[in-house]
């Protein structure tokens, strides 16, 4: 494989963009655009859901900013804590008491600094708790006046707001309502890449740098192999990312599994005896969800599941590992990077943070714009200078549906995605943060979280 371009971490691509802009829809459905009035005067709610990113923050830094320039529609700035499910409690804080520095230091803060959660309202499973939640919902809505609604977040996020965007206009309710891309699977559809996406993408190829050559200097009789483990349960964009490592073919990472491709056990310990025999050593990274022939998850407990249904991943990488050293009989070792991978803002990509803030201001201008029921998305016009700008699309189409690595970015034999993944995922990791310090290590925002008075009695 050819060494990927443009690896200067240190250069800003920033320079490369176009101006982000809202593109014009014409062909937008009537179902997406809630009854409003031309000059819509309210307060604005901004929440966070689902995993956070190393920009999930940036975004709501974008929000705040590009509303305070509209004071003429958005009066009041409120942020929800705890996403939908602290908006139930009616827990708000006022974000107009912040100060203009921690606005900003929330670009290179990760984590979620208004709060997370995974609460879903349920129309199918529990349609009476999804009744209540949106009755609830709304009444706080009326209470504190919010007519601009703001959620970043994934899949499941966007089918949240879409459920509100329609029940909106169910109800004759004035409000405008827009998606904030983020995830680092970068598995929504409709748009080029997420928010989160490139930053994770670069903390992961360079810890896979930084691994091989600690592994690739420990010299052993029968060789080794070092299997790393990322997220991505039904995506392999993050493990198809960690190719970026690759300066030269016999660099690591070897192999990548990513949950489309489907492993044949016998043939990935061949290809892996083939490169120990080779170098001495191989580097594989696997994604969470990768699958054997049968179509069975390696680090699925069938007897735990998760929040939605699906068995716990409980370490596909030592699952492997167990196979490879059983049946190679040499040394083995796993890393199971987990949350590091979408929390390291100290080498967060500079042009995502750049774009997680402009999908947050793009998200206020089409909502003041009379825009509701949409979610901003990533347009790529060129990759090499790279150039980018901002679009809307159809909740509706967004929520709860997952994209994939295409099988023609990968390598006929499936273990490396090829140069056409390449050329897509190097833009999205380039520049440096000039991340802010006390005493050697970085210094975050931090949110004075002033309380809005609640005036609907407690749930």
């Amino acid at each position: 494989m050819s060494e990927p371009e443009n690896l200067d971490t240190t250069t800003n691509s920033t320079t490369n963009t176009v101006e982000p802009l809202i593109h014009d829809l014409n062909a937008e459905p009537e179902t997406a655009i809630a009854p409003t009035e031309d000059n819509l005067v309210g307060n604005l709610l901004v929440g966070q859901s689902g995993g956070p990113t190393a920009v999930i923050n940036a975004s709501v830094a974008g929000v705040i900013q590009e509303a305070g320039i509209h004071p003429e529609q958005i009066e009041e700035i409120y942020g929800g804590l705890n996403g939908i499910y602290g908006i139930l409690h009616e827990n708000l804080i006022d974000l107009n008491e912040e100060k203009a520095r921690a606005i900003e230091e929330l670009k290179h803060t990760p984590a979620a600094a208004l709060g997370t959660c995974r609460y879903k309202i349920q129309f199918k499973k529990n349609p009476e708790q999804a009744a209540r939640d949106m009755d609830r919902l709304f009444d706080i809505f009326k209470a504190h006046n919010i007519r601009y609604f703001f959620y970043a977040g994934g899949n499941d996020s966007q089918d949240t707001n879409n459920k509100i965007h329609h029940e909106a206009i169910k109800r004759g309710f004035p409000m405008r309502c827009i998606g904030v891309p983020k995830t680092i699977d970068n598995d929504l559809p409709h748009t080029d890449h997420t928010p989160g996406y490139g930053s994770a993408a670069k903390y992961n190829a360079t810890t896979v740098m930084e691994v091989a050559q600690d592994v690739a200097s420990m010299a052993t009789d029968d060789g080794s192999c070092c299997i790393i483990e990322v997220m991505g349960r039904a995506a392999g964009w993050l493990a198809a990312a960690t190719v970026l490592a690759k300066r030269k073919p016999t660099d690591g990472p070897h192999i990548i599994l990513m949950p489309e491709i489907q492993v044949d056990e016998e043939s990935f310990l061949a290809k892996i005896k083939e490169i120990v025999d080779q170098l001495g050593y191989c580097i594989v990274v696997v994604g969470e969800g990768v699958k054997d022939k049968a179509g069975n998850e390696f680090g699925a407990d069938k007897t735990r599941l998760d929040s939605f249904g699906h068995p716990v991943l409980s370490g596909a990488a030592e699952a492997l590992g167990e196979i490879v050293h059983g049946k190679l009989d040499i040394k083995t070792r796993t890393v199971k990077l987990g949350y590091a991978q979408r929390a390291a803002a100290h080498f967060a990509s500079q042009q995502d943070v750049d774009e997680a803030v402009a999908c947050g201001r793009a998200a206020v201008r089409a909502a003041v714009e009379g825009k509701s029921g949409f979610m901003v998305t990533i347009e790529r016009h060129a990759d090499d200078p790279y150039q980018y700008s901002t679009g809307l699309h159809p909740l509706g189409d967004i929520a709860l549906v997952e994209r994939t690595v295409p099988r023609d970015w990968i390598n006929e034999d499936g273990w490396l995605p090829n140069e056409q993944f390449i050329r897509y995922a190097s833009p999205l990791v380039r520049g440096r943060l000039d991340l802010p310090t006390k005493g050697g290590l970085p210094k975050f925002a931090e949110l004075s979280r002033v309380p809005v008075e609640k005036v609907l009695n407690p749930l």
